[in-house]
C-alpha cells in the first residue's frame, strides 16, 4: 500500500487527554479515534492489527477443536431473566425496548444466549463435547473509561463455551482452554502468567486470569518466577495430547493477582529469588461454570444411562480490542510502537529518502512489487515529505522492518534494512534484499 493513497493520520503531538503509552500511540500512530467517552473508530492501521490478531487466536483455537460462530449484539432480556441475572448484572448492562416495548440489551457477555442455541440443538451425550465461539463486539457501560481501549465501554471480545457430560470431562475442556490460550499470547510475542481469580458475576467455582507484566497494570500480581522456565511444554508442543500434565506443571507456580493474594502463602511457598511483585494487565479470563447457566436454562442431554442431566459448561473469553492496547504496553519505545511481525500492520515499511530522483523512484518501484510478488506486506512512503518526517512516521507505526533507498544507495543498487525492535542495519543489494527478508519473516 502506497502512504500517498493510505488513510493514516498520524500526530506529531501527544493528546494530552491520553494517560498511558498505549491510548497516547494508538491516538499518534493513526489506529484509532475516539466518538464518545470509551467508545473508538478503528482507524485502517488499527483494523489491520485486529484482525491479525483474530487470525491467530482462531487459528489456535480450531487446533484445538473449538468451532467458530457468531451471534447477535442486541439480546433478549427473556434469556437473561431464566438465568437470573438480569437485574443481578448492574448498570453496567445496556438496557432498551424494541418498537414491540419488549425488553432487550446489548451484550456484555454471552453465555445465556450460547446456553440458548446449545439446548436448542443437542440432546444427547453422544454429541459431546464442544467448543463454540465467536468474535463479537460488546458493550459493558463502564463508570469511568479510561486508558483508551483498555478500559473502554465497547469492545472486540473473542468467547468460547464448552459443553460435556459431566464434571470431569468439563475441567479436561478447561484445561485443554488453558492451554491454548498460553499457545496464543506466546504467539502473540507474550508470555501471559494464569493467576488464580474471581469468578464474579459469570459464576462457576474455577477461574484464571491471564496477566502480562507492566508498569501501568491495573492489578497487583504475585507471582514463582520458576513459571518462566516451562514455556516450552505449552509453546513447542504442537499435539493435545498432554493436557492434564501440561496444566498441572502451569498451575503449581504461586500466582495471583490482588483479589485473592494471600501473604502468608506467597512467602511460604515462593523462594526469595524467585518472588515477583509487580502489576499485570488481564488479557484472557478462563471459567469452569458448573451447571450454574445449564441448570437454571434446562441445557439438559440424555446421559448414557437414560437419564436427563443438565451439562457441564465452560467460558473462555479474550479482550480482543484490549490485547492492542496490551501489546503496545509491553512493546514500545521513545519513538513509537514496536509490532511482533506476526500482529504488524504492515511487514516493512519502504521509505524512499528522494522522491522525485529517477534512480531512488526506479528502486523502489522495482522493491514494492518485488515485496509484494513475494507475499510480504509493505507500506511504501512515496510522499514528497522531508526524510526525517517519513522516518518518524514509520518509527512511530512499529513496522517490524524498514527498507530505505536513498540516491547513493541506488545509483549502487543497494538498500538499507533496519530492523525496528533492535535498530540493526544492514547494507543489502536491491537485487537479493526481498528473498532475504522473506525468509525472515514468513
Amino acid at each position: 500500500m502506497r502512504v500517498s493513497d493510505y488513510f493514516l493520520p498520524t500526530l506529531k503531538d501527544n493528546p494530552s487527554d491520553a494517560q498511558i503509552a498505549s491510548h497516547r500511540l494508538m491516538l499518534r500512530a493513526g489506529l484509532i479515534r475516539q466518538m464518545a467517552s470509551g467508545i473508538y473508530s478503528w482507524l485502517p492501521l488499527g483494523l489491520k492489527v485486529l484482525k491479525n490478531i483474530e487470525n491467530i487466536i482462531r487459528s489456535e483455537l480450531e487446533k484445538s477443536g473449538a468451532v467458530e460462530i457468531l451471534m447477535p449484539t442486541i439480546q433478549p432480556a427473556d434469556l437473561w431473566r431464566e438465568s437470573g441475572r438480569y437485574d443481578a448484572y448492574g448498570p453496567e448492562m445496556l438496557r432498551m425496548k424494541d418498537r414491540h416495548n419488549r425488553d432487550m440489551l446489548y451484550g456484555p457477555t454471552n453465555e445465556e444466549m450460547i446456553t440458548d442455541i446449545f439446548r436448542g440443538t443437542v440432546r444427547s451425550y453422544k454429541k459431546l463435547p464442544h467448543i463454540l465461539y465467536h468474535m463479537q463486539w460488546k458493550f459493558r457501560d463502564e463508570i469511568r473509561p479510561r486508558f483508551g481501549v483498555m478500559r473502554g465501554r465497547e469492545f472486540l471480545m473473542k468467547d468460547a463455551y464448552s459443553f460435556d457430560i459431566d464434571e470431569e470431562k468439563a475441567r479436561y475442556s478447561y484445561q485443554k482452554m488453558m492451554v491454548t490460550y498460553l499457545r496464543i499470547f506466546a504467539r502473540l510475542g507474550l508470555t501471559a502468567i494464569p493467576m488464580r481469580a474471581e469468578t464474579g458475576p459469570i459464576g462457576g467455582d474455577l477461574s484464571h486470569e491471564f496477566h502480562v507484566l507492566a508498569p501501568t497494570g491495573e492489578s497487583a500480581v504475585y507471582f514463582d518466577r520458576a513459571f518462566y522456565n516451562i514455556k516450552s511444554l505449552y509453546d513447542e508442543n504442537p499435539e493435545f495430547d498432554h493436557i492434564e500434565s501440561v496444566y498441572k506443571e502451569v498451575t503449581k507456580y504461586y500466582a495471583t493477582a490482588d483479589e485473592q493474594y494471600d501473604e502468608d502463602e506467597f512467602f511460604s511457598r515462593v523462594s526469595e529469588e524467585n518472588r515477583v511483585i509487580g502489576r499485570g494487565i488481564e488479557i484472557g479470563h478462563i471459567f469452569y461454570l458448573g451447571t450454574k447457566y445449564s441448570s437454571a436454562m434446562d441445557a439438559i442431554v440424555i446421559a448414557p444411562d437414560s437419564q436427563e442431566v443438565p451439562v457441564h459448561m465452560g467460558c473462555y473469553g479474550i479482550g480482543v480490542s484490549r490485547m492492542v492496547g496490551a501489546l503496545i504496553e509491553a512493546s514500545h519505545d521513545e519513538k513509537g510502537i514496536i509490532w511482533h511481525k506476526d500482529i504488524a500492520p504492515f511487514h516493512i515499511g519502504l521509505i524512499n529518502l528522494r522522491q522525485g530522483n529517477e534512480a531512488t523512484d526506479a528502486a523502489c518501484e522495482k522493491l514494492y512489487q518485488a515485496c509484494i510478488n513475494a507475499g510480504l506486506t509493505v507500506l511504501y512512503h512515496d510522499t514528497d515529505d522531508r526524510a526525517g518526517a517519513k522516518f518518524a512516521d514509520i518509527d512511530l507505526t512499529g513496522l517490524p522492518y524498514q527498507l530505505i533507498v536513498g540516491p547513493k544507495g541506488a545509483e549502487q543498487n543497494m538498500a538499507e534494512v533496519k530492523i525496528r525492535a533492535t535498530n540493526e542495519k544492514r547494507e543489502i543489494s536491491v537485487d537479493n534484499v526481498v528473498d532475504i527478508l522473506r525468509g525472515e519473516i514468513l
